[in-house]
């Protein structure tokens, strides 16, 4: 029984979060200034997240990394499918990573 209160609570306090500023925002007004910061935050966040793992696929050779980055960017550039873009990032880096 412990363990379900437990779940239940965890449940309530995500869900808190999740679901209140969708309340709030819409009601609020927002200037179109900082609509388009909003809308750059997804932006940044997934630079953020992505960019150290670009430097860390292989520890000791950051320029790996950064290979199979512009790899997917010039492919992204092109606007092709995320499926090619993701492969071919990949065989680019295991490439890199075998002959260099």
């Amino acid at each position: 029984m412990e363990i379900i209160l437990i779940i239940v609570g965890m449940a309530i306090v995500t869900l808190i979060p999740r679901v209140y500023p969708i309340l709030i925002f819409d009601k609020i007004t927002l200037s179109s200034g900082m609509r388009k910061w909003l809308k750059a935050v997804p932006y940044a966040a997934l630079g953020a997240l992505i960019f150290p793992g670009i430097l860390t696929v292989v520890p000791d050779k950051p320029y790996i990394g950064i290979i199979g980055a512009a790899v997917a960017g010039v492919l992204s550039y092109y606007k092709q499918n995320i499926i090619v873009v993701i492969l071919f990032a990949i065989i680019s880096v295991f490439i890199a990573n075998n002959y260099f």
